[in-house]
């Protein structure tokens, strides 16, 4: 598989790499025809035929549908979607340690592609299966929906599926082997293809036979090495080792006491051995997630544990039949004095990032133990309170509810994980990131509610600590109110028609959802693209100013910044919780910036704004970034643009496989948007028919918050901050490329 960052790259010569981009989209504001990122247009298909008969209906047979369809099984076919194989192999490995089984996983990074995952657990059984005249093991890998989970009989609780995540990866690799050691033999099958057989030195014998080697071993375990299929995913689509270290330190603090590593052995990776135990499961994950945010600690870690008994109704041999279960809950939490939440949730081994029922208990349980017992008496909601009664509430009640913790209240500054433990989970949707089993949401509320209520009260928690949660939590409120009457009266006054909008707006004929905001990074820009636009249905707002960092200043600052304020009153549909993008003046957001390292500092300081204030648009996909190229060159009569290094090389590779010579390819650097004339601009960024826009999601927030966190201390003000991080990250120069 080819080593390429997914997303748009930053060059060789920048310092940063931001992989923040999503996979390019067509452009929402186009027809038929859109360009694609590499200049060829998009025409359709021909016309299918009329004819609809029983010869119009396909069948496909066991992991046949897989290689049809593989999104449906992994979420995609770019390098997410790659992951999803790594990590369904990895799952079935950790599933041994939380059984009991296993004390080691180890992964590695091949240079030849491909992926190999080992445990010294077990070893997936190798006998010949009861109902197939074939070994278990190739059951496992040839069909789906058949393992060793779905009962409670080998697995109390598991990740992954032996007879489906193991199958999927199989079915989407040209090559796979597994090699078992158990009952004293090392065991052994190959798959080519999806075939069964064995590997003779380069030569493939098909065959069912899983015959113990000569090696005889006392170890146990499972080995399973595998080269994803090229053909099936997209050419850029590469296995982050950064991301497999991340997430295999992540599970080391779900499975405490396991020992995992990671070994990057590829072309170009110089990255030490990662090798990383937890002792103290989630409350080591919480205590090293809030020391990496850089804020201060307002308490200690606090730890939450309970078991309980559930039923819940099932298909069993074709019969709705009642099953108990048995769900473990293992929560760890403390809050730090910053604004932005870091609120993970986790099904036995799996990190479910859409949240679900686990997550939906633990949001209901704090934030009404916190109404009900750290807050009943603070004073500063009191006053609050009469305050609003005051001022216009109608009732005593009214008031109370308007100045009672929201969700978001009490998670400003949290930093919690949340782990549920049963079998047979019930997921929404076949990439497993969201928890739909309804009885888990009550059960964790149960739990997280009664030992919140005991910690908060009386004889429980240290009594400093649970007032310093109280007063923190009681000034998100308060500040929460006060931001929310500051932007009534701004949504009042856009509201009054363009005299109150930013004077710098040039705004569109139409609002509404076939409108879009383009905000334009710097003046020199801005002319160009007013001219180039289309004034029906794009309205244009340049950034001149510093933009806030949302994930570190609180409301109010956010709200005293100029360019943020201007983004608000523009898009006329308030900020925070009063966002509503039903009164949205523009359907879309539309991001363009340089591409250069400051325009990635500037998309990234957008995105956490959006995040943080206008949610909704990130969550319905409303939010874009267009991609001006980095290059241009003029070849004959027509002109390339390119929107990376790889990719000029890669286009100046194919220009020149005749007589051309490479010199004679003069490529010029867009160091700007200021740099492009009327037509250039309109071309690359705002004609709907040729540029390319990105879509930007919930999973490009957490990247984007980082990028802006590390540009403020490599462009920041701080120098003993800079300094500091350039004397800890020495050892990663590459001295060859320093000009010295």
């Amino acid at each position: 598989m080819p080593v390429a960052s997914s997303g748009q790259s930053s060059g060789t010569s920048e310092a940063v790499a931001l992989p923040l981009l999503a996979e390019a989209e067509t452009d929402p504001a186009a027809g038929a025809g859109t360009r694609s990122r590499a200049g060829t247009a998009s025409n359709g298909s021909s016309r299918p035929s009329s004819t609809y008969d029983a010869d119009s209906i396909e069948t496909l047979e066991g992991l046949e549908a897989v290689r049809k369809r593989p999104a449906m099984y992994i979420g995609g076919n770019g390098s997410e979607g790659l992951m999803h194989l790594v990590w369904e192999i990895v799952d079935n490995a950790v599933d041994e340690a939380a059984a009991g089984f296993a004390t080691r996983v180890d992964v590695t990074l091949r240079r030849d592609g491909s992926i190999e995952v080992s445990d010294n657990g077990r070893g997936i059984p190798v006998d010949r299966h009861p109902d197939r005249d074939v070994s278990a093991l190739e059951v496992v890998f040839t069909e789906l929906h058949a393992g060793g989970k779905f009962g409670e009989g080998a697995y109390k609780a598991s990740g992954g599926l032996h007879g489906v995540g193991a199958s999927v990866v199989n079915a989407l690799s040209a090559r796979l082997d597994v090699e078992v050691r158990r009952d004293g033999y090392f065991h052994e099958l190959s798959f080519k293809d999806q075939e069964p057989g064995h590997f003779v030195g380069s030569k493939f014998v098909p065959s069912s036979d899983v015959r113990p080697a000569s090696r005889r071993t006392k170890a146990t375990g499972t080995r399973v090495r595998f080269w994803p299929d090229a053909a099936l995913f997209h050419p850029d689509a590469r296995i982050d080792g950064d991301e497999v270290r991340s997430r295999v330190r992540q599970m080391c603090y779900l499975v405490a006491g396991v020992r995992m590593t990671v070994a990057d052995n590829r072309i170009g990776e110089s990255v030490e051995p990662f090798d990383f135990v937890s002792r103290g499961g989630l409350a080591d994950l919480v205590k090293e997630r809030s020391e990496r945010s850089g804020e201060d600690a307002v308490s200690g870690v606090i730890t939450i544990n309970g078991i309980e008994r559930f039923t819940e109704k099932v298909p069993v041999d074709g019969k709705i039949t009642e099953v108990e279960r048995e769900c473990t809950v293992d929560i760890a939490l403390r809050w730090v004095s910053g604004y932005d939440s870091d609120v993970e949730s986790f099904v036995n081994t799996i990190p479910t990032s859409s949240g679900g029922t686990h997550l939906a208990g633990f949001d209901k349980a704090l934030t009404r133990v916190v109404n009900g017992v750290l807050l009943k008496d603070n004073r500063k909601l009191a006053r609050l309170a009469r305050d609003a009664s005051g001022s216009g509430a109608k009732n005593g009640r009214s008031s109370a509810a308007k100045t009672s913790a929201t969700k978001d209240d009490v998670r400003e500054g949290l930093v919690a994980a949340v782990k549920v433990t049963f079998s047979e989970p019930q997921f929404r949707g076949q990439t497993k990131q969201e928890l739909g089993t309804p009885a888990i949401e009550g059960i964790v509320a149960r739990i997280t509610y009664e030992q919140l209520k005991e910690w908060f009260e009386p004889g429980g928690g240290p009594r400093s600590q649970v007032k310093a949660i109280g007063d923190k939590l009681a000034a998100a409120v308060v500040n929460r109110v006060a931001s929310k009457q500051m932007l009534d009266t701004k949504r009042k006054a856009a509201s009054l028609g363009s005299t109150g909008m930013p004077d710098k707006l040039a705004d569109c004929r139409i609002h509404g959802p076939e409108a879009e905001l383009v905000l334009v990074e710097g003046d020199s820009a801005a002319g160009p693209a007013k001219r180039g636009r289309d004034s029906e249905f794009m309205a244009i707002l340049p950034l001149r100013g510093k933009i806030v960092n949302a994930a570190k200043a609180s409301p109010k600052q956010v709200l005293d910044n100029t360019e943020a304020q201007a983004i608000f009153t523009a898009m006329g549909a308030g900020a925070g919780d009063a966002f509503d993008i039903d009164a949205a003046r523009y359907g879309r957001i539309v991001i363009l910036c340089d591409a250069d390292v400051d325009g990635s500092h500037i998309r990234c300081l957008l995105l956490t704004l959006i995040h943080g204030y206008m949610r909704e648009m990130l969550v319905q996909g409303r939010v874009f970034s267009a991609q001006p190229p980095l290059y241009t060159a003029k070849v004959g009569d027509r002109t390339y643009r390119v929107y990376s290094d790889d990719e000029r090389d890669r286009i100046t590779d194919e220009l020149c496989r005749g007589n051309r010579r490479a010199e004679s390819v003069k490529w010029q650097r867009f160091k700007g948007l200021g740099e492009m004339n009327t037509d250039e601009l309109r071309h690359c960024a705002l004609d709907p028919a040729t540029r390319t826009l990105r879509r930007l999601t919930m999973a490009d927030v957490q990247q984007a918050d980082a990028a802006a966190e590390m540009f403020d201390v490599l462009m920041g003000s701080d120098v003993a901050l800079r300094r500091d991080y350039l004397v800890e990250n020495s050892s990663l120069v590459d001295e060859t490329t320093l000009d010295i």
